[in-house]
Protein backbone atom coordinates (compact mmCIF):
# COMPACT_ATOMS: atom_id res chain seq x y z
CA UNK A 1 0.00 0.00 0.00
CA UNK A 2 0.92 3.74 -0.33
CA UNK A 3 0.65 4.49 3.13
CA UNK A 4 0.94 8.23 2.03
CA UNK A 5 -2.32 7.90 -0.10
CA UNK A 6 -4.94 7.56 3.68
CA UNK A 7 -6.65 10.55 3.62
CA UNK A 8 -6.61 11.46 7.57
CA UNK A 9 -4.21 13.32 10.09
CA UNK A 10 -1.20 11.92 11.70
CA UNK A 11 -1.85 10.64 14.69
CA UNK A 12 -5.59 10.27 14.66
CA UNK A 13 -6.09 6.80 16.16
CA UNK A 14 -3.15 7.17 18.76
CA UNK A 15 -4.24 5.62 22.15
CA UNK A 16 -6.53 2.73 20.00
CA UNK A 17 -5.20 -0.76 20.15
CA UNK A 18 -6.47 -2.71 17.85
CA UNK A 19 -6.02 -6.67 16.88
CA UNK A 20 -6.39 -7.92 13.21
CA UNK A 21 -6.76 -11.53 12.77
CA UNK A 22 -5.22 -12.85 10.13
CA UNK A 23 -3.00 -10.13 10.36
CA UNK A 24 0.30 -11.08 8.37
CA UNK A 25 -0.62 -11.29 4.61
CA UNK A 26 -3.12 -9.92 2.47
CA UNK A 27 -5.66 -6.94 3.57
CA UNK A 28 -4.92 -7.83 7.30
CA UNK A 29 -1.44 -6.53 6.68
CA UNK A 30 -2.74 -3.64 5.01
CA UNK A 31 -5.13 -2.17 7.49
CA UNK A 32 -2.64 -3.33 10.19
CA UNK A 33 -0.02 -0.92 8.49
CA UNK A 34 -2.87 2.03 7.96
CA UNK A 35 -3.85 1.81 11.57
CA UNK A 36 0.02 1.79 12.40
CA UNK A 37 0.81 5.14 10.49
CA UNK A 38 -1.99 6.61 12.22
CA UNK A 39 -0.55 6.23 15.55
CA UNK A 40 -2.24 3.38 16.99
CA UNK A 41 -0.53 -0.03 18.88
CA UNK A 42 -1.82 -3.03 16.41
CA UNK A 43 -2.13 -6.36 16.93
CA UNK A 44 -1.81 -8.99 15.06
CA UNK A 45 -2.40 -13.05 14.83
CA UNK A 46 -2.57 -16.13 12.57
CA UNK A 47 -2.00 -20.08 12.19
CA UNK A 48 1.24 -18.29 10.62
CA UNK A 49 3.65 -17.05 13.61
CA UNK A 50 6.47 -16.64 12.13
CA UNK A 51 4.90 -14.84 9.17
CA UNK A 52 3.32 -12.77 11.85
CA UNK A 53 6.36 -11.98 13.63
CA UNK A 54 7.94 -11.01 10.40
CA UNK A 55 5.53 -8.89 9.09
CA UNK A 56 5.53 -6.85 12.91
CA UNK A 57 9.29 -6.94 12.29
CA UNK A 58 8.73 -5.55 8.85
CA UNK A 59 5.91 -3.02 9.32
CA UNK A 60 7.44 -1.18 12.60
CA UNK A 61 11.09 -0.35 10.88
CA UNK A 62 9.23 1.23 7.97
CA UNK A 63 6.80 3.08 10.62
CA UNK A 64 7.88 3.02 13.93
CA UNK A 65 5.29 2.51 16.46
CA UNK A 66 4.32 -0.75 18.10
CA UNK A 67 2.72 -4.14 16.60
CA UNK A 68 2.70 -7.38 18.66
CA UNK A 69 2.17 -10.75 16.92
CA UNK A 70 0.66 -13.74 18.35
CA UNK A 71 0.27 -17.27 17.27
CA UNK A 72 -3.54 -18.19 17.44
CA UNK A 73 -5.54 -20.37 15.87
CA UNK A 74 -9.03 -18.39 15.97
CA UNK A 75 -10.66 -22.02 15.61
CA UNK A 76 -10.00 -22.99 19.12
CA UNK A 77 -11.90 -20.56 21.44
CA UNK A 78 -9.12 -21.70 24.10
CA UNK A 79 -6.45 -20.66 22.13
CA UNK A 80 -8.18 -17.36 21.55
CA UNK A 81 -9.11 -17.08 25.11
CA UNK A 82 -5.36 -17.38 26.04
CA UNK A 83 -4.09 -14.93 23.47
CA UNK A 84 -6.64 -12.02 24.69
CA UNK A 85 -5.70 -13.31 28.73
CA UNK A 86 -1.91 -12.05 27.36
CA UNK A 87 -3.03 -9.29 25.58
CA UNK A 88 -4.82 -7.68 28.33
CA UNK A 89 -2.50 -8.21 31.06
CA UNK A 90 0.71 -7.60 29.01
CA UNK A 91 -0.17 -4.57 27.13
CA UNK A 92 -3.72 -3.15 27.99
CA UNK A 93 -7.57 -4.03 26.61
CA UNK A 94 -8.22 -3.50 23.10
CA UNK A 95 -10.46 -1.11 21.55
CA UNK A 96 -10.92 -2.39 18.47
CA UNK A 97 -11.22 -5.82 16.54
CA UNK A 98 -10.57 -6.31 12.73
CA UNK A 99 -12.38 -10.15 11.73
CA UNK A 100 -10.40 -10.38 8.63
CA UNK A 101 -8.88 -13.61 9.07
CA UNK A 102 -10.53 -16.50 6.15
CA UNK A 103 -9.86 -18.87 3.90
CA UNK A 104 -12.15 -19.88 0.87
CA UNK A 105 -11.57 -21.92 -2.32
CA UNK A 106 -13.56 -22.09 -5.45
CA UNK A 107 -15.29 -26.02 -5.76
CA UNK A 108 -18.26 -27.29 -7.21
CA UNK A 109 -20.06 -28.12 -4.35
CA UNK A 110 -20.80 -31.81 -5.59
CA UNK A 111 -16.92 -31.96 -5.17
CA UNK A 112 -16.73 -30.31 -1.67
CA UNK A 113 -15.64 -32.35 1.23
CA UNK A 114 -17.54 -32.27 4.56
CA UNK A 115 -13.79 -31.38 5.43
CA UNK A 116 -13.54 -28.76 2.85
CA UNK A 117 -16.51 -27.03 3.81
CA UNK A 118 -15.04 -27.12 7.72
CA UNK A 119 -12.11 -25.65 6.66
CA UNK A 120 -13.42 -22.63 5.97
CA UNK A 121 -16.65 -22.82 8.17
CA UNK A 122 -14.68 -23.24 10.85
CA UNK A 123 -12.49 -19.95 10.53
CA UNK A 124 -15.04 -17.44 9.51
CA UNK A 125 -18.01 -18.94 11.37
CA UNK A 126 -16.63 -19.98 14.24
CA UNK A 127 -13.76 -18.28 14.50
CA UNK A 128 -15.37 -15.15 13.77
CA UNK A 129 -17.74 -15.43 16.44
CA UNK A 130 -15.39 -16.69 19.16
CA UNK A 131 -13.13 -14.26 18.82
CA UNK A 132 -15.84 -11.89 19.14
CA UNK A 133 -17.99 -12.95 22.12
CA UNK A 134 -14.25 -13.38 23.53
CA UNK A 135 -13.25 -9.99 23.38
CA UNK A 136 -16.68 -8.60 23.35
CA UNK A 137 -17.68 -10.32 26.78
CA UNK A 138 -14.25 -8.57 28.12
CA UNK A 139 -15.30 -4.93 27.40
CA UNK A 140 -19.04 -5.42 28.60
CA UNK A 141 -17.44 -6.59 31.45
CA UNK A 142 -15.31 -3.96 32.28
CA UNK A 143 -17.71 -1.27 30.86
CA UNK A 144 -15.38 0.04 27.84
CA UNK A 145 -16.11 0.96 24.99
CA UNK A 146 -14.89 -1.22 22.39
CA UNK A 147 -15.66 -1.38 18.17
CA UNK A 148 -15.71 -4.45 15.58
CA UNK A 149 -14.95 -4.60 12.01
CA UNK A 150 -15.43 -7.89 9.74
CA UNK A 151 -14.13 -8.11 7.11
CA UNK A 152 -17.19 -9.97 4.53
CA UNK A 153 -18.06 -10.00 0.64
CA UNK A 154 -20.93 -9.22 -1.63
CA UNK A 155 -22.10 -12.62 -1.69
CA UNK A 156 -23.78 -12.28 1.55
CA UNK A 157 -26.80 -10.51 -0.40
CA UNK A 158 -26.72 -12.57 -3.19
CA UNK A 159 -25.43 -16.05 -2.82
CA UNK A 160 -21.62 -17.46 -3.75
CA UNK A 161 -22.08 -20.42 -6.55
CA UNK A 162 -19.01 -22.81 -6.50
CA UNK A 163 -17.98 -20.70 -2.65
CA UNK A 164 -20.90 -21.87 -1.10
CA UNK A 165 -19.09 -22.45 2.01
CA UNK A 166 -17.56 -19.35 2.43
CA UNK A 167 -20.97 -17.59 1.36
CA UNK A 168 -22.74 -18.83 4.12
CA UNK A 169 -20.51 -18.43 6.72
CA UNK A 170 -19.59 -14.60 5.60
CA UNK A 171 -23.62 -14.18 5.43
CA UNK A 172 -23.88 -15.67 9.25
CA UNK A 173 -21.05 -12.86 9.85
CA UNK A 174 -23.27 -10.24 8.57
CA UNK A 175 -25.81 -11.54 10.71
CA UNK A 176 -24.10 -11.28 13.40
CA UNK A 177 -23.07 -8.07 13.01
CA UNK A 178 -26.37 -6.24 12.56
CA UNK A 179 -27.69 -8.44 15.63
CA UNK A 180 -25.04 -7.61 17.83
CA UNK A 181 -25.02 -3.45 16.52
CA UNK A 182 -28.90 -4.33 17.90
CA UNK A 183 -28.04 -6.06 21.26
CA UNK A 184 -24.39 -4.26 22.82
CA UNK A 185 -25.38 -0.82 21.38
CA UNK A 186 -26.20 -0.06 24.96
CA UNK A 187 -22.81 -1.26 26.24
CA UNK A 188 -21.03 1.63 24.02
CA UNK A 189 -19.95 -1.45 21.86
CA UNK A 190 -20.27 -0.68 17.80
CA UNK A 191 -20.54 -3.59 14.95
CA UNK A 192 -19.60 -3.03 11.25
CA UNK A 193 -18.73 -4.47 8.09
CA UNK A 194 -16.76 -4.08 5.09
CA UNK A 195 -17.76 -6.35 1.59
CA UNK A 196 -14.42 -5.83 -0.49
CA UNK A 197 -15.15 -6.36 -4.34
CA UNK A 198 -11.35 -7.54 -6.14
CA UNK A 199 -9.46 -6.74 -4.22
CA UNK A 200 -6.59 -9.55 -5.28
CA UNK A 201 -3.86 -10.96 -2.63
CA UNK A 202 -1.31 -13.09 -3.33
CA UNK A 203 -3.36 -15.83 -1.53
CA UNK A 204 -6.57 -14.93 -2.72
CA UNK A 205 -5.70 -15.23 -6.07
CA UNK A 206 -4.08 -18.52 -5.95
CA UNK A 207 -7.30 -19.74 -4.21
CA UNK A 208 -10.36 -18.02 -6.11
CA UNK A 209 -8.23 -17.45 -9.35
CA UNK A 210 -5.98 -20.33 -9.95
CA UNK A 211 -6.05 -19.56 -14.03
CA UNK A 212 -5.47 -15.45 -13.45
CA UNK A 213 -1.06 -15.17 -14.28
CA UNK A 214 -1.00 -12.19 -11.99
CA UNK A 215 -3.19 -10.02 -9.28
CA UNK A 216 -4.03 -7.49 -12.57
CA UNK A 217 -5.29 -10.22 -14.30
CA UNK A 218 -8.36 -10.46 -12.02
CA UNK A 219 -10.34 -7.65 -13.98
CA UNK A 220 -9.32 -9.07 -18.11
CA UNK A 221 -12.89 -9.79 -18.41
CA UNK A 222 -13.54 -6.10 -17.98
CA UNK A 223 -16.65 -6.28 -16.18
CA UNK A 224 -15.86 -4.22 -13.23
CA UNK A 225 -17.83 -0.77 -13.91
CA UNK A 226 -14.23 1.20 -13.26
CA UNK A 227 -12.43 -1.40 -15.15
CA UNK A 228 -10.40 -1.97 -12.49
CA UNK A 229 -9.21 -4.12 -9.23
CA UNK A 230 -9.23 -1.79 -5.99
CA UNK A 231 -6.17 -0.39 -4.93
CA UNK A 232 -5.55 -1.01 -1.10
CA UNK A 233 -5.21 2.12 0.80
CA UNK A 234 -9.22 2.79 -0.67
CA UNK A 235 -10.23 -0.61 1.56
CA UNK A 236 -7.54 0.89 4.54
CA UNK A 237 -9.13 4.17 3.93
CA UNK A 238 -12.57 2.83 4.86
CA UNK A 239 -11.45 0.76 7.55
CA UNK A 240 -10.16 3.76 9.40
CA UNK A 241 -12.92 5.78 9.05
CA UNK A 242 -14.94 2.89 10.36
CA UNK A 243 -12.72 2.43 13.29
CA UNK A 244 -11.02 5.72 13.96
CA UNK A 245 -12.51 8.39 15.89
CA UNK A 246 -15.75 10.40 14.37
CA UNK A 247 -17.81 7.46 13.52
CA UNK A 248 -19.36 6.90 16.08
CA UNK A 249 -22.86 6.68 15.06
CA UNK A 250 -22.50 3.99 12.36
CA UNK A 251 -23.36 0.71 13.41
CA UNK A 252 -24.87 -2.48 12.56
CA UNK A 253 -23.67 -1.68 8.51
CA UNK A 254 -22.00 -3.46 5.44
CA UNK A 255 -20.02 -1.33 3.14
CA UNK A 256 -19.69 -2.43 -0.13
CA UNK A 257 -16.12 -1.34 -1.80
CA UNK A 258 -16.28 -2.52 -5.23
CA UNK A 259 -16.58 -0.27 -7.92
CA UNK A 260 -20.20 -0.91 -7.99
CA UNK A 261 -19.29 -4.61 -9.43
CA UNK A 262 -21.91 -5.72 -7.42
CA UNK A 263 -24.17 -3.41 -9.18
CA UNK A 264 -23.60 -3.88 -12.39
CA UNK A 265 -22.39 -8.12 -12.21
CA UNK A 266 -23.77 -9.83 -9.12
CA UNK A 267 -20.16 -9.50 -7.79
CA UNK A 268 -19.61 -13.64 -7.67
CA UNK A 269 -18.69 -16.98 -9.65
CA UNK A 270 -21.34 -17.45 -11.48
CA UNK A 271 -19.71 -17.74 -14.59
CA UNK A 272 -17.66 -20.37 -13.35
CA UNK A 273 -20.48 -22.54 -14.03
CA UNK A 274 -19.10 -22.50 -18.03
CA UNK A 275 -15.82 -24.53 -17.17
CA UNK A 276 -15.63 -28.25 -17.18
CA UNK A 277 -13.91 -30.84 -15.68
CA UNK A 278 -10.88 -30.11 -17.18
CA UNK A 279 -10.62 -26.31 -15.71
CA UNK A 280 -11.70 -28.19 -12.28
CA UNK A 281 -9.37 -30.42 -11.55
CA UNK A 282 -6.38 -27.71 -13.10
CA UNK A 283 -8.04 -25.47 -10.49
CA UNK A 284 -7.94 -28.31 -7.77
CA UNK A 285 -3.99 -29.04 -8.43
CA UNK A 286 -3.19 -25.35 -8.06
CA UNK A 287 -5.25 -24.69 -4.92
CA UNK A 288 -3.29 -27.94 -3.42
CA UNK A 289 -0.35 -27.02 -4.28
CA UNK A 290 -0.63 -23.29 -2.38
CA UNK A 291 -2.13 -24.97 0.74
CA UNK A 292 0.55 -27.50 0.89
CA UNK A 293 3.20 -24.46 0.53
CA UNK A 294 0.85 -22.67 3.25
CA UNK A 295 1.10 -25.18 5.67
CA UNK A 296 4.60 -26.16 5.75
CA UNK A 297 4.94 -22.35 7.21
CA UNK A 298 2.09 -22.42 10.24
CA UNK A 299 3.67 -23.31 14.13
CA UNK A 300 -0.13 -23.25 15.25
Amino acid sequence: MDISQLMFRDGLMAGERILVTGGGTGLGKEMAEGFLKLGAEVHICGRRGGVCEETAEELMSAHGGKVVAHGCDIRVAEAINDMTDEIWAKHGALTGLVNNAAGNFISRTEDLSIRGFDAIANIVFRGTFYMTHNIGKRWIDEGKRGNVISILTTWIWNGGPFVVPSAMSKSAVNTMTQSLAVEWGRYGLRFNAIAPGPFPTEGMTKRLAPQAESTEDMNRDGTNPMGRIGKMHELVNLAVFLMGPGAEYVNGQTIAIDGAMYNATGGNFSRLGEWGDAEWQAARDAIEATNAKDKAKRTV
